[in-house]
């Protein structure tokens, strides 16, 4: 499991935000792209914040009741993004997200240009075909 490394599962179309858009731009960009969230870049395409649908729901929420909208992505992104790197194991990552939230990791090089990113489902697929491949090997075939 260790040799399974990230770049080998990694979603290369994110979605991907501005921090000078607005929120409901945004939102729209999250449900036209069937994501929960993605990395908000700068204009050198370096990962400088995080977006989740949760985020867009707070503040959406808090718009309706006063009839405006008018916040950025920079007001209610999460600035503490957690960020792997392609080479990163699988395994770690998967032990990682057992105790850290993020749904989504950006993968980024080592200037901090986003690459990717990969998620819970991406992770579990790497964890079943990995599991499939010793059952297949060892004790013949998954029913």
């Amino acid at each position: 499991m260790e040799s399974i490394k990230v770049i080998d599962y990694l979603n290369k179309r994110p979605v991907t935000f501005k921090a000078s858009m607005t929120v409901a731009e945004a939102a729209e960009r999250l449900l036209l792209s069937h994501q929960s969230g993605g990395p908000v870049l700068n204009d050198d395409k370096q990962v400088i914040g995080f977006l989740s649908e949760q985020d867009c729901i707070k503040r959406m929420l808090h718009d309706t009741y006063l009839s405006e909208s008018y916040f950025t992505v920079k007001e209610i992104m999460s600035t503490h993004t957690l960020t792997v790197n392609t080479e990163h194991s699988i395994f770690e990552l998967a032990q990682e997200m057992t105790e850290n939230k993020p749904k989504i990791y950006p993968v980024v090089d080592k200037d901090n240009h986003l690459l990717g990113t990969i998620g819970r489902t991406e992770v579990l697929k790497a964890i079943d075909i990995h599991l499939h491949a010793i059952y297949e090997k060892g004790h013949g075939r998954f029913v």
